[in-house]
């Protein structure tokens, strides 16, 4: 894993270095192992580098690298998991390999093949650039599933790209400015939707999409992998097979993703909550293991969050060398000030802190970690999506009159139980989730189907947005005409919405700068593509039963390696107390970020609406943690980044207390 800038502009030979290598420091902390800047000044081309290495350790695996026919030059960030297969394919074509990285099988291969006919043959998590000596041509791609980053700029004749934002405003044409249609979005969704970013002309390159940019031509921006036409062709494609049949393939499946992703020069281990997705990669981790596994969870003092003591528990069965880190409120005070840097954007993902907690731990031991995010996604784990389908069920076929008796009645229970939680003390009011009931309730008044009931239940406010003055918002990816219906099933098309959505935006981006703010390389085996086909050519009826979303499937392949009564708890999910923090330990810090008159003096939140939302978030009339955390994000985010001189990575060090099991 590495991190990877460029630009094309005409400046001089020293200028184009200088300011590569200042690009690339920024980014020291993606790969501290090595950095490499190449320029060509006549095409006023600057490539650089920064790398973390993972295969070749060797100076045979320093990029920027060209070539050996000496006609492209690339600079990339990734792991291509099928490289040894491509090497031995292109080996037969004459290609004599100098190291055993993939970064020389990648540049061969795009070589040999050129980028189009390239990329669909990648198995592989990574974002690049390709500069073509020839024809001048700069390519830069993404992988099917968007879970490297990778964005662009375009300032006037001025290209730039690199893997944070961070390192294009090392630029000396960077002009940032916030898009108003970004924020809008960002506090509707709490992330600014891809293709853009929060600021306006710079923009997050697709998922599995490619650009190219000659010095005739603006960008074009093509597809190698639809995930609508994947998930058509997967559907009119469906498995006939009984589940014992489906299990068998999965484990053969889901076990090569995993023996692929542990292939390193480093020491690999996994994330770890003992839950379904984390336990069962750790099993088959350890099954194609000749020595314990090394797994990292994060616990807390609060025990409704804390999962430490469970993690511990299936750690032991499966034989692995477990740490753990706890975090306290003390801890979160510290960091929380500090994301925004790491993060580059506003960014509301609840599991932001610990997610960083356990990278750190992870560093300390590991240099690349495995995780189990995309199995909610394609095997139905997350319970919104099966209330979104109860209400759709039993509500749409109601006519007008009763939509709106039923939307009342749900909004007399929230009025009712938020009433009774008044007579608790406000510190143990249990912060009703009524945001997430009322967006119900606005869905079935106004007789929404399963993408309006999504959009609700994911969106961070029922109501008018906080915002002064009416902005509008980007639409999501998923909004688009041909991603609604995608899928038949409504679980599978919540799961697809969620894939092209939020995971690749909050959940993925969360996992990528909190793990390389660390130089830890993260690696997510549900996303290689061809188990994400497999899963959507399932039935439904194989995927999922009952109403939450047990994943039945998932769980039965974890009974082969663990017991049942170490595996059937409720879901938790990977996630902090932070409705609760807020009304303690991060109260005085959210305070002075709320403040009415600075709210109105910055002129981009009603102050009132937001205020409103924190008074009652404090007496627990109401849980607007997400909303709120979403502004503060926001408005610490403007802080960091309005700042000079900019804080370095050097400043923000990660405080950790570290307790092996």
């Amino acid at each position: 894993m590495c991190g990877i800038a460029g630009f094309l502009d005409h400046r001089s030979a020293a200028e184009l270095a200088r300011t590569a290598a200042a690009m690339a420091a920024t980014l020291r902390h993606r790969g501290p192992d090595d950095v490499g800047v190449w320029t060509d000044p006549a095409a006023g081309v600057a490539l650089a580098h920064r790398r973390l290495a993972i295969l070749d350790r060797s100076p045979a695996g320093h990029q920027p690298m060209e070539s050996a026919c000496g006609r492209y030059v690339l600079t990339y960030n990734g792991e291509i998991y099928n490289h040894p297969e491509l090497r031995a394919e292109l080996s037969a074509l004459g290609h004599a390999f100098r190291g055993h990285s993939d970064t020389e099988v990648l540049v061969e291969a795009l070589a040999e093949w050129g980028v189009e006919a390239t990329l669909p043959k990648l198995n592989g998590m990574f974002a690049f650039a390709l500069f073509d000596r020839a024809t001048r041509t700069l390519t830069l791609a993404r992988d099917r599933f968007g879970i490297k980053p990778l964005f662009w700029a375009r300032f006037g004749k001025r290209f730039l790209f690199a893997s944070e934002l961070k390192a294009l405003r090392a630029h000396p044409g960077w002009q940032p400015k916030i898009d108003p249609e970004s924020l809008g979005a960002y506090v509707r969704w709490g992330h600014v939707p891809a293709p853009y970013s929060i600021y306006r002309g710079v923009y997050k390159l697709l998922p599995g999409t490619w650009l190219a940019l000659t010095p005739k031509s603006e960008p074009k921006i093509s597809s190698y992998f639809d995930p609508a036409q994947a998930a058509a062709a997967a559907q009119a494609n469906r498995l006939a097979m009984s589940e014992a049949e489906a299990i068998e393939e999965l484990d053969a499946l889901l076990g090569d993703a995993v023996a692929r992703c542990m292939v390193a020069d480093v020491p690999v281990g996994a994330f770890f909550s003992g839950g379904i997705d984390s336990s069962l990669i750790a099993a088959l981790m350890q099954a194609r293991s000749s020595q314990p596994v090394h797994t990292f969870t994060v616990g807390f003092q609060e025990r409704h969050y804390d999962e430490a003591a469970h993690a511990r528990k299936v750690a032991n069965y499966l034989g692995t060398v477990h740490a753990e880190v706890m975090v306290t409120p003390k801890d979160a005070l510290a960091l929380v000030p500090r994301l925004p840097y790491w993060f580059d954007e506003p960014l509301l993902v609840r599991s932001q802190i610990p997610a960083m907690m356990v990278s750190a731990l992870a560093r300390r031991e590991v240099i690349v970690a495995l995780c189990g995010d995309g199995a909610d996604e394609l095997f139905g784990g997350y319970p919104g999506y099966f209330l979104a389908r109860a209400v759709h069920r039993a509500t749409a076929g109601l006519p007008p009159p009763l939509r709106r008796l039923a939307a009342a009645t749900l909004d007399g229970l929230i009025a009712t139980a938020a009433a009774l939680t008044r007579i608790l003390p406000a510190a143990h009011r249990p912060g009703l989730p009524t945001n997430q009931a009322r967006q119900i309730a606005a869905v079935v008044r106004a007789g929404g189907g399963i993408p309006e009931l999504y959009a609700q239940l994911y969106s961070a406010t029922a109501e008018t947005l906080p915002l002064a003055g009416r902005t509008s918002e980007h639409p999501l990816l998923w909004q688009k005409a041909k991603h609604l219906n995608a899928m038949a099933n409504p679980i599978d098309r919540m799961g697809y919405f969620a894939l092209l959505g939020t995971l690749v935006d909050r959940t993925l981006a969360k996992v990528d700068r909190a793990s390389m703010a660390h130089g830890l390389e993260v690696r997510v085996p549900f996303l290689d593509h061809r188990i994400v086909e497999y899963a959507w050519r399932l039935p439904a009826a194989l995927k999922y039963s009952g109403q939450t979303g047990s994943k039945p499937l998932l769980r039965r392949l974890l009974y082969r390696y663990v017991p049942p009564e170490l595996v059937d708890r409720l879901k938790r999910g990977f996630s902090c107390p932070l409705p609760g923090w807020l009304r303690g330990p991060l109260r005085e810090w959210a305070e002075e970020l709320l403040d009415e008159r600075q709210l109105r003096e910055e002129g981009l939140f009603d102050p009132a609406a937001v205020r409103e939302c924190w008074n009652r978030h404090l007496l627990g009339s109401a849980n607007y943690w997400q909303l709120l955390w979403t502004i503060l994000m926001f408005r610490q985010w403007q802080r960091t980044w309005a700042a000079a001189p900019v804080p370095t990575a050097d400043t923000l060090a990660t405080p950790l207390k570290v307790h092996r099991a």
